[in-house]
Order: structure tokens, then C-alpha cells, then sequence
């Protein structure tokens, strides 16, 4: 027998009434209530000033730290709607809800050494942006990137990674490779490089999100994390 396909929406719509169920059945807020009632953000330029306002908080020492709480916990019980979503490093240093001043509920993070946006992550992000609405992607690089940099030692001395960073190195070779000729610090180059090409192969590879780029609803951008002073600027 054929397996029978399923619609794109109709594992989320599945989902979505087992979420009704349960928040039938418990003393909880409604889902409209979740949403967070400050810088509500309606736009993808509304979501980027926002993420952008809380990053200056955050390293002027002035951050809200907003809905961090156990009480928001409960609220968001009922339902998440997070604004933007975010494609980031593993590393413990870069941390969106951090770095951009925002809390619970807000971003819905996707974290990966590298910030390789592979077929499991493609679709954690595709997830966010048909199910939540979510308004902006942001493909969150930083300098000094250790699976960048394992990765210009792997070219260079011919050598492998261990175990399964290697599959790591050899998601970033391609990207790395044709940089490492270029001017100036040859991992600050392929960090840059790297934001910009996963920038891409989100819209290239998604028909999700290059058709809410299209109408207008989504936008995705490429930033870049400064440890040093904890900036984060747009590159792509």
C-alpha cells in the first residue's frame, strides 16, 4: 500500500489540537494569552529593531532581562509565539536570549557548532516559521568560531577530525576552502563567509521561507557576535 503524504501543515495541525486538548483539561492561560505584552513586534523590520534595542541594553549593562520568571513560565505553558528565530553556535558563550536582552517565549533558538544549517535544522526552522508565524531568522556566527578554526587546521594539515566533528569539519570545508587565500585573518574570513552561506541556504533550500520572504512576513538576516565586547552587527 502507498503510503499516504501528508500535507504541510497537517503534522503541526495534529499537534496543535493535542495542545488544545491539554490545555482544555488544566488551569492554565489561553494561548492568545502567552503572547508576551511588551514590544509586541509585528513586522520582520519591528522584530530586527527589537532584537537590536535589546543587544545595545545588553552591552550597555542595562539589560530588563524580561520574562524570565516562573510566573511567565506559566503563562507560556498555554502556548508559544516566539518573534524570531535564531540559527547559532553551540558555543556557551552566544547565547541569543543573552545577547539580544530577551526572555522566555521570545526566540525560538537553534544551536549547532558552526551554525550549519543541515536537513534537521532546516526543518526545526521551517517548523518555527509555519507553526509560530515567527517574523525574522537571524544566522547567529561569532569570531573566533572553535569549529571554524578546526576546520582551517583540518585543511591544512590534511588531517581529520576525531570522532563525529568531523562531520562538522566537512559541512564547513566548502565554505572555508575558497577563503583562505584571501586578505586578513583567515578565520574572521570564514566566519563571515559562513553567516552568509547559511543566510543562503535557508532561502535557497527552503520553499517555506522563500515564499514568506516573498510576501513580505519573514526576513533573514546574518550577524555577527563580538566576544569582546559583546556587539552583535549585521553581515548578511
Amino acid at each position: 500500500m502507498a503510503r499516504a503524504q501528508l500535507s504541510r501543515r497537517s503534522l503541526l495541525t495534529a499537534g496543535g489540537a493535542a495542545a488544545v486538548a491539554v490545555g482544555a483539561t488544566a488551569a492554565s492561560p489561553s494561548a492568545a494569552a502567552a503572547k508576551p505584552t511588551d514590544d509586541t513586534v509585528g513586522t520582520p523590520a519591528e522584530a530586527l529593531r527589537r532584537l537590536q534595542a535589546g543587544n545595545r541594553r545588553f552591552t550597555s549593562g542595562h539589560g530588563r532581562h524580561p520574562h524570565q520568571g516562573l510566573d511567565d513560565l506559566h503563562r507560556l505553558a498555554a502556548g508559544q509565539h516566539p518573534f524570531a528565530v535564531t540559527v547559532g553556535c553551540a558555543d556557551s558563550r552566544v547565547a541569543p536570549e543573552v545577547l539580544f536582552d530577551q526572555g522566555l517565549g521570545d526566540l525560538f533558538d537553534n544551536r549547532v557548532a558552526g551554525n550549519i544549517v543541515d536537513d534537521l535544522l532546516l526543518g526545526s526552522v521551517e517548523f518555527a516559521v509555519e507553526e509560530f508565524g515567527s517574523l525574522l531568522i537571524v544566522v547567529l556566527g561569532h569570531e573566533r568560531c572553535g569549529a571554524i578554526t578546526a576546520t582551517i587546521d583540518a585543511i591544512h594539515s590534511g588531517g581529520t577530525a576525531p570522532g563525529h566533528i568531523g562531520t562538522i569539519v566537512d559541512s564547513l570545508r566548502p565554505v572555508v576552502e575558497p577563503v583562505l587565500n584571501q586578505p586578513g585573518d583567515p578565520v574572521e574570513n570564514a566566519v563571515c563567509a559562513n553567516i552568509a552561506t547559511q543566510v543562503r541556504m535557508l532561502s535557497t533550500r527552503s520553499t517555506i521561507i522563500a515564499e514568506k520572504v516573498h510576501q513580505g512576513a519573514l526576513r533573514v538576516v546574518g550577524a555577527r557576535y563580538d566576544l569582546d565586547d559583546g556587539r552583535v552587527s549585521l553581515v548578511a
